[in-house]
C-alpha cells in the first residue's frame, strides 16, 4: 500500500521508556533537578481514587479475616507445599522483610504502603520466594477485596502466622493504604549490583556507624546484615557490631533486636539445598510467561526440603513451627562450627547434636536434618551485650515472649503513625514512647479571642509565621511522625535545633506561653494559630482579607512522653523554604528542599508558592536578606517571582551556593540570592510554575494558594 513502508521492519508505535534507551531528560542532563519525586503517586496511577479505605476496613469482619488467613497456613498444598506443611515461616518472612525495610532517618520504606509488590523490593535477593508468599494470600485479597489492603494483609499475615504457633502477640492494627506504583523517593544505595562490596556504604566498614545515612542494611538488596558474615566474611563479634548499628537505624534497641532476631528464628527454616546458579530471574527480569514469578527453580520445582533462597539451608529450632524456647536451647546447648551449605553459603553446625534435638526433614518426617545457625545467630552468643539479654530471656520465658510480642508489634506498627490511627479489635491501648504520644488537646476555647491576644502581643509577622512553621516541618508522611501537634518544639531536643534559631525561639514561646494558658488553648493550638495571624495580617498588607483555615485540638506533649534520641533524627540540616543550609553537602541546597517537601507531603506547585510568600514575609533563617526580592517585606505579595522573572537583571556567582543579582544597566547589586531561590527560575519546570505567579493577573490566586498550601502543612498530623 502507498505510504506502508512494511518492508523497512520499523516498529510502529514510539518507543522511549519501553526500551532501555537512554531518552529521558535526566539521561540526557543527568544534573538537572529531577522533580519526579513529588508527583510519584498522583491519581493517574490510582485506581481507587476518591476511595476512602480507612473508612471502608472499620466494616470489615476482622475474625472472618483472620480466620481464612490462618487456615491459609496449613491449606493450599497443591502448587506450593510449605515446610513441614506450614506456610507461618514463609509468611513471617514476608511480613517482616516488609517492614524491616523502614529506616528512622528518613522514615521511609516499611510495610505500611505494601510497597514490597513493587520494584525494587519485589526483586531484591533478600526478598526471594516471597513472590510465592503473596500470591498465597491472593485467595484472601480477592474475596475481601478492597476493605482489605495488601499492605494490612501482608503484615497480619505474619501475626496470625505467629498466632497459630503459639505465640500470643501484643495486637494489630489495620488502616495501611496501598499505594500503585514504586516508591521512586526512596533511596536504597548508589551500588550498581545486589549483595556488592558493602565496603561502597562505608567510611569503613569495620566501623559499622559510618554506614553512610539514611541507609541501615549492609548490602544493596538486602534488608538488614549479611547472615554470613561482613562482607560475606564469618566473625560474629563483628557481625554484631552491624547488627546493632543496621537495628538501630531501624529504630530498635539492643534488647528489641536480641528478642527480634531470636523469636524472628524460632521458627521456619532457611532455603539452600542446591545449586544457586541454577535458578530463574527475579521477577522484575522474569519472561512474561512467568506471571510475575521469579527465582524458578528447575529442580523438583524448588519447593520445601529443594528450595533456594538465601543460599543458608535448615532450621534453627528442633520444632520449627512451635512457639518455644528451642531457639535458645540449641544456640547455646551446643557448640557450633563453622561449614558449608549445599549451596554453599557460610553457616554453622552443632557439634555431637543428638538425634532428638534435630528437627525433621521439611518433606519427610521419617527424616531427621541438622540444624543450622549463622553469622548474626552467633553473635546473639557470643557478643557479651547480646549474651546477656539472651541470658535473661532464658532465665524467664514468659518476659522473652512478651518482649518479642512488643518488638514484633513495633516493627509491623513503626510507620502506622499515633495510637489514635489504629483500627480493629486487637489494637492495643496502651500509650508506647515510640508511638510519640500526645494528651488530647482542648476545643472549646474562644478561637477569635485568642487570635486577637496574638495579634496584640507584639510579635513581628516573620516572628510569628517562621515558629509556626519551625514546629510543623519536622511532619513526615514516610511513617507520620513529627509535625506541629505536641509542640514539641518548646521541648529538648528541638529547643536547640540551630535551625529553629534557639533564641528567637526562646523569645516567641515567651510571648505566646502565657497566651495559650490565659485562654485555655494548648501551646500547640497557639502556635499554629499564630502563624495564621502572621499570614493574614501579611495577606492584609497586601491588599487581601483571608482567613486561614484551623482546626483546634492538638495536645502538648510532655518530655516524659518524648524520646528525645529518636527525636534526634528530625533536625532539619537544611530548610529551603527559610533559605537555610546548616552545612555544605554532597547533594545541592535545591535536591535538600525537595526531600523536604516529599516528606511534607506537597506538590511542586505548593512547593513554590510556599517559597515565594515566606521569602515576601521575611522569614529567611536568621533574617538574611537571600531571595527577599522585595521593597515591601511583610506582605504577602508576587514580589520574589516577579523580580525572580524580571530581565533586567543578571546573575552573578559569589560563592559556591550565593549569588549576586545585579542590575544589567547599572551593574549594581539590587538582590542577593541562593541556589533555592535562582532554581525556580532556571529549572525548566519550576520557571514554570514561578512564571504563574510572576503575571499580571497572579496577586490574588497567589495568596489563595499560599493560603491552601500553609494549612495543609499545619494540619498535616491532624489526623
Amino acid at each position: 500500500m502507498d505510504g506502508d513502508d512494511r518492508s523497512a521492519g520499523k516498529c510502529p508505535v514510539m518507543h522511549g521508556s519501553m526500551t532501555t534507551q537512554a531518552t529521558g531528560v535526566t539521561e540526557w542532563w543527568p544534573k538537572t533537578l529531577n522533580l519526579d519525586i513529588l508527583h510519584q503517586h498522583d491519581a493517574k496511577s490510582n485506581p481507587l481514587a476518591g476511595f476512602d479505605y480507612r473508612e471502608a476496613v472499620k466494616a470489615l469482619d476482622f475474625d472472618a479475616v483472620k480466620a481464612d488467613v490462618e487456615a491459609l497456613m496449613t491449606d493450599s498444598q497443591d502448587w506450593w507445599p510449605a515446610d513441614w506443611g506450614h506456610y507461618g515461616g514463609l509468611m513471617i518472612r514476608l511480613a517482616w522483610h516488609s517492614a524491616g525495610s523502614y529506616r528512622l532517618q528518613d522514615g521511609r520504606g516499611g510495610g505500611g504502603a505494601g510497597n514490597i509488590r513493587f520494584a525494587p523490593l519485589n526483586s531484591w535477593p533478600d526478598n526471594g520466594n516471597l513472590d510465592k508468599a503473596r500470591r498465597l494470600l491472593w485467595p484472601v485479597k480477592k474475596k475481601y477485596g478492597n476493605a482489605l489492603s495488601w499492605a494490612d494483609l501482608i503484615l497480619l499475615a505474619g501475626n496470625v502466622a505467629y498466632e497459630s504457633m503459639g505465640l500470643k502477640t501484643y495486637g494489630f492494627s489495620f488502616g495501611r493504604e496501598d499505594i500503585w506504583a514504586p516508591e521512586k523517593d526512596v533511596y536504597w544505595g548508589s551500588e550498581q549490583e545486589f549483595v556488592g562490596d558493602a565496603a561502597q556504604r562505608y567510611e569503613d566498614i569495620m566501623k559499622p556507624d559510618t554506614l553512610a545515612n539514611p541507609l541501615a542494611a549492609v548490602h544493596m538488596g538486602l534488608i538488614y546484615v549479611n547472615p554470613e558474615g561482613v562482607n560475606g566474611q564469618p566473625n560474629p563479634l563483628n557481625t554484631a557490631e552491624q547488627v546493632r548499628v543496621t537495628f538501630a537505624r531501624m529504630a530498635m534497641n539492643d534488647e528489641e533486636t536480641a528478642a527480634l532476631t531470636c523469636g524472628g528464628h524460632t521458627v521456619g527454616k532457611a532455603h539452600g539445598n542446591g545449586d544457586a546458579a541454577a535458578l530463574g530471574a527475579e521477577p522484575e527480569a522474569a519472561g512474561i510467561e512467568n506471571q510475575g514469578f521469579g527465582w524458578i527453580n528447575p529442580n523438583l520445582g524448588g519447593k520445601a526440603t529443594n528450595a533456594i533462597t538465601s543460599g543458608i539451608e535448615g532450621a534453627w529450632t528442633t520444632h520449627p513451627t512451635k512457639w518455644d524456647m528451642g531457639y535458645f536451647d540449641l544456640l547455646f546447648g551446643y557448640e557450633w562450627e563453622l561449614t558449608k551449605s549445599p549451596a554453599g553459603a557460610n553457616q554453622y553446625r552443632p557439634i555431637n547434636i543428638r538425634e532428638q534435638d534435630m528437627p525433621v526433614d521439611p518433606t519427610d518426617p521419617t527424616k531427621r536434618v541438622m540444624p543450622m545457625m549463622t553469622d548474626a545467630d552467633m553473635a546473639m552468643k557470643l557478643d557479651p551485650a547480646y549474651n546477656a539479654i539472651c541470658q535473661k530471656f532464658m532465665a524467664d520465658p514468659a518476659y522473652f515472649d512478651d518482649t518479642f510480642a512488643r518488638a514484633w508489634f513495633k516493627l509491623t506498627h513503626r510507620d502506622l503513625g499515633p495510637r489514635t490511627r489504629y483500627i480493629g479489635p486487637d489494637a492495643p491501648t496502651e500509650d508506647l514512647i515510640w508511638q510519640d504520644p500526645i494528651p488530647a488537646g482542648q476545643t472549646g476555647y474562644d478561637v477569635a479571642k485568642l487570635k486577637s491576644a496574638i495579634a496584640a502581643s507584639g510579635l513581628s509577622v516573620a516572628d510569628m509565621v517562621a515558629t509556626a512553621w519551625d514546629s510543623a516541618r519536622t511532619f513526615r508522611q514516610s511513617d507520620l511522625r513529627g509535625g506541629a501537634n505536641g509542640a514539641r518544639i518548646r521541648l529538648a531536643p528541638q529547643k536547640d535545633w540551630a535551625g529553629n534559631e534557639p533564641a528567637r525561639l526562646a523569645h516567641v514561646l515567651s510571648v505566646l506561653e502565657p497566651i495559650a494558658a490565659a485562654h485555655g488553648a494548648s501551646v500547640a493550638d497557639t502556635i499554629v494559630l499564630a502563624g495564621n495571624v502572621g499570614v493574614e495580617q501579611a495577606a492584609k498588607a497586601a491588599g487581601f482579607d483571608v482567613t486561614v483555615p484551623f482546626k483546634a485540638g492538638r495536645g502538648d506533649a510532655t518530655a516524659e512522653q518524648t524520646d528525645a534520641e529518636s527525636f534526634a533524627v528530625l533536625e532539619p540540616l537544611a530548610d529551603g523554604f527559610r533559605n537555610w543550609l546548616k552545612a555544605d553537602y554532597v547533594v545541592g541546597a535545591e535536591e535538600l528542599m525537595l526531600d523536604r517537601t516529599q516528606l511534607l507531603g506537597l506538590t511542586g506547585p505548593e512547593m513554590t508558592v510556599l517559597v515565594g510568600g515566606m521569602r515576601a514575609m521575611g522569614t529567611n533563617h536568621g533574617g538574611t536578606a537571600h531571595g527577599v526580592f522585595t521593597d515591601r517585606v511583610g506582605a504577602l505579595t508576587t514580589d520574589f517571582f516577579v523580580n525572580l522573572t524580571d530581565m533586567s537583571y543578571s546573575w552573578v556567582p559569589t560563592g559556591a551556593n550565593t549569588y549576586n543579582i545585579v542590575a544589567r544597566k547599572t551593574g549594581q547589586t539590587r538582590w542577593t540570592a541562593t541556589r533555592v531561590d535562582l532554581v525556580f527560575g532556571s529549572n525548566s519546570i519550576l520557571r514554570a510554575y514561578a512564571e504563574v505567579y510572576a503575571q499580571d493577573d497572579a496577586a490574588e490566586k497567589f495568596v489563595t494558594d499560599f493560603v491552601a498550601a500553609w494549612a495543609k502543612v499545619m494540619h498535616n498530623d491532624m489526623f
